[in-house]
């Protein structure tokens, strides 16, 4: 079991989630807890990256947070539970480019846009936990 810093973790998941899936990855060194980070819009990532980053096994992916089914599959969930009125609406949202903007303007508008960022901070949270466990890292409180 390696031993990863949080903080770094949950840096590495924002950096990797808030691109188009592939686009930013971060990797976790097995034997080392390093994590690296890389970018296909950006090569200023690429000083300090292991030539076998993306072929060896001593590396572990970090998820995109769709992987961890915290994307439109979460803001449903949420829909249901807190305004289940809207909750075709909100799919509906999700059929079209800009759903997040819409979302979002929603739940503003109904007063629960707080609400949202403490439920989504909190599943991806368990999420990242979880799949640190699943694959042997022990995350580090700093």
């Amino acid at each position: 079991m390696v031993a990863v810093k949080h903080d770094d973790l949950s840096m590495a998941f924002d950096f990797v989630s808030y691109a188009a899936p592939m686009e930013h990855n971060a990797y976790v060194s097995l034997d080392t807890g390093k994590v690296y980070w890389t970018s296909d819009s950006n090569d200023a990532f690429d000083e300090d990256i292991p030539d076998d980053l993306e072929t060896s096994d001593r590396y572990l992916a970090i998820p995109h947070k769709n992987d961890l089914d915290l994307g439109r599959s979460l803001a449903l969930r949420f829909v249901a539970q807190t305004l289940p009125a809207c909750y075709e609406q909100v799919e509906g949202f999700f059929r079209r480019q800009g759903a997040y903007a819409r979302f979002k303007d929603l739940l503003e508008r109904e007063g629960v846009l707080e609400l949202w960022y403490s439920f989504e901070a909190d599943a991806v949270e368990k999420a990242m936990r979880q799949w640190g466990t699943e694959n042997g890292l022990e995350i580090l409180e700093t």
